[in-house]
């Protein structure tokens, strides 16, 4: 009887769905993502590692275990070079460029977007050019403009923040134009006429309406231009002084003629990459959002 109960009942079969994936598949995801992870997570063990130990560890043979560990080298940044200043230029050269590109590029984008004008399809393909010609390109012109208008004019943009600030508005403000663009597409004009229906001008239905809409898309932008501006080298090694010198330039000051401070190259770096690395934390939900939703309609 209970052999009938057994072969009558229901047959559980642990059969695998059509649309699962192989076993085979997932052991290969499983293996090259812990390729990549280790291939990213490597350099930052080094620098770490390194970070941590005293100078003479770090110029002899290098030990992947470190047989000393101190924290003098993240005391002795502050030191050896104007750290804090550079810390502090870098800071107001980037929130500055972010802001302003940010401001031109969503009324500019909203123009765009929202209205036809003559010269629109120019000014969208301009704006997109830009973006093919290495920054390279515009050093020199930049450098001269900057000189020329220092002498006729006496206001001094080359050696200065405000300089490094226009610079940085060349290369990013396009892109954020162009992104931002594409984004406020995305969003229903229906909206901007039921601001105006309701009493808002274009520059209220703006505000009150499309931008709180387009946070995503705003906070893509903003992180975009920051990064930019923070990481920059080219331009802040010829635009800047010793006053104005930024992070990216300054941390060239830890290798001297006599020796090269690694220990401390290693603790600075990871000293100033923890603002990037912590808004990019705390933004990361807005800024996937901003980057994918503008692309789809």
């Amino acid at each position: 009887m209970s052999s009938l109960t057994r072969t009558s009942g229901p047959r559980r079969s642990r059969t695998r769905s059509p649309m699962a994936a192989p076993q085979s598949f997932l052991w290969t995801r499983r293996i090259v993502l812990t390729l990549l992870a280790g291939f990213v997570l490597l350099p930052v063990y080094v620098m770490v590692s390194s970070s941590l130990k005293p100078l003479q560890d770090v110029s002899g043979k290098f030990q992947w275990i470190p047989s000393t560990l101190t924290i003098q080298p993240y005391f002795d940044i502050w030191e050896t070079v104007p750290l804090a200043r550079y810390f502090v230029n870098s800071l107001i050269v980037a929130l500055s460029a972010t802001v302003l590109s940010v401001t031109i590029a969503v009324f500019a984008a909203y123009a765009v977007s929202r209205y036809s004008f003559r010269g629109k399809r120019v000014f969208t393909v301009t704006v997109l050019s830009t973006q093919m010609f290495p920054g390279i390109l515009f050093l020199l012109p930049l450098f001269l403009i900057f000189v020329n208008i220092g002498s006729s004019t006496g206001v001094a943009l080359y050696g200065s923040r405000g300089g490094l600030i226009l610079t940085y508005l060349t290369f990013s403000l396009p892109f954020s134009i162009w992104m931002l663009i594409g984004y406020f597409d995305s969003i229903p004009k229906d909206l901007d006429e039921a601001a105006l229906v309701d009493g808002c001008g274009p520059v209220g239905a703006l505000f009150r309406v499309v931008v709180p809409a387009a946070v995503p898309g705003i906070v893509a932008v903003s992180v975009y231009s920051f990064m930019t501006a923070w990481g920059e080298v080219l331009f802040a090694s010829v635009m800047t002084n010793d006053a104005t010198r930024t992070l990216s330039v300054g941390l060239q000051g830890y290798a001297t003629q006599n020796d090269v401070y690694w220990n401390q190259v290693m603790a600075a770096s990871l000293v100033v990459s923890v603002p990037i690395v912590a808004g990019f934390l705390l933004l990361q939900r807005y800024l996937v959002a901003g980057l994918t939703a503008g692309a789809v309609k």
